[in-house]
C-alpha cells in the first residue's frame, strides 16, 4: 500500500508540474526546457498576419505567441512571463528601459496610425488638416469614438492625440472596447464609430469592416515597432537578434516587397534603432 501511495504521489506531482508548463506564469522556464520561445506581442502585429508569414522561418525553437497590448507585453517581460516582446508604445518603452537598462532594444518595423470611421463621416474628419484637428472634430460632434482602452501602443497614441487636441468626447461617447485591434475595428464598423488603428491591421481587415480611412499622414501618427529582450534570457535574446539583425529581418523585407504583408516597412539599416524615440527617416 505504501508503495502504491508513493507511486500515486510521484505521478500526481509529475502531472502538476506538466500542467504548470501550460500556464503563462511558468512559460519562460518551460520554454527553455522544451525548446519554446514565448513572444509577448502587440495585437496589431498578430492581427496583421505578419507573424504567420515569418515565424515558420525561425528554426532554432518553436515560438508561442501571446497577443496582448504593448503595455501588458512589457510587464510580462519584466516579470519573466515572456522571453521577448514586440512593442509599439514608445512612451511606455522609455519608462520601462529606465527601470531595466540592461534590456536590448531594437526597432524593426514602422508604419503609421490612421483615423478611421464610417464612410458618411458625420464629424467631417476628412476635412481636418491634421490629426489633432481630426480628434477635435470627433469630440465636438455627436459621434462615438471607440477606444482600445487597454494600455496598448494604440491606446497610448490615442491619449497623446486627445492631449494634442485639447479636448475629448463626452464620457458617454468615448466607449472602451477593451479588445485587440482587429476586434475593435469590427465593433467600430458594426456600430458606426470612429477609432484609431495601425495601417497594417486595417489593411488586413479592410474588406470585412464598414470603415474608411479619414485622416492620415500627420507626423504624430508615425508608428514604430521594436523587439525587446533581456540579454540574460538566452532564448529571447537569440530570437530578438534573429528578428532585428538576422534572417528574420530579411524575411520581413521579402514578404513586404512581394506584397504578401501590407502596411509595414522594415526599419532602414542606416537609421538609429536602439532608442524608443528613434525615427526611420
Amino acid at each position: 500500500m505504501a508503495g502504491s501511495r508513493d507511486v500515486r504521489l510521484h505521478v500526481s506531482r509529475a502531472v502538476v508540474s506538466l500542467a504548470l508548463c501550460f500556464l503563462v506564469v511558468a512559460a519562460p522556464a518551460c520554454s527553455r526546457a522544451e525548446g519554446l520561445v514565448v513572444l509577448g506581442t502587440t495585437t496589431s502585429v498578430g492581427n496583421s498576419g505578419l507573424l504567420d508569414r515569418i515565424l515558420p522561418g525561425y528554426t532554432n525553437a518553436r515560438v508561442r505567441t501571446l497577443l496582448v497590448g504593448s503595455g501588458r507585453a512589457l510587464e510580462m517581460l519584466a516579470a519573466g512571463t515572456a522571453d521577448v516582446v514586440i512593442s509599439h508604445a514608445p512612451a511606455r518603452e522609455t519608462a520601462m528601459l529606465k527601470t531595466h537598462p540592461s534590456w536590448r532594444y531594437r526597432k524593426i518595423l514602422f508604419n503609421d496610425f490612421v483615423i478611421v470611421g464610417p464612410p458618411g463621416d458625420s464629424a467631417d474628419v476628412r476635412g481636418a488638416t491634421d490629426a489633432a484637428e481630426a480628434m477635435r472634430r470627433i469630440a465636438g460632434s455627436g459621434a462615438t469614438f471607440l477606444s482600445r482602452g487597454d494600455e496598448s501602443g494604440t491606446h497610448e497614441r490615442e491619449r497623446e492625440l486627445w492631449s494634442a487636441a485639447g479636448v475629448a468626447p463626452a464620457a458617454q461617447r468615448l466607449v472602451i472596447a477593451g479588445a485587440g485591434m482587429g476586434q475593435t475595428l469590427r465593433i467600430a464598423g458594426s456600430s458606426g464609430a470612429y477609432t484609431l488603428t495601425d495601417r497594417a491591421t486595417f489593411e488586413a481587415l479592410a474588406g470585412s469592416v464598414t470603415l474608411t480611412i479619414l485622416n492620415a499622414g500627420d507626423p504624430r501618427l508615425l508608428n514604430t515597432y521594436a523587439v525587446i529582450a533581456d540579454p540574460k534570457n538566452a532564448a529571447g535574446a537569440e530570437f530578438a537578434e534573429w528578428l532585428a539583425q538576422g534572417s528574420g529581418r530579411e524575411l520581413i523585407g521579402a514578404e513586404a516587397a512581394a506584397g504578401r504583408i501590407r502596411g509595414f516597412s522594415p526599419w532602414p539599416r542606416d537609421m538609429p534603432a536602439s532608442t524608443p524615440d528613434a525615427k526611420p527617416r
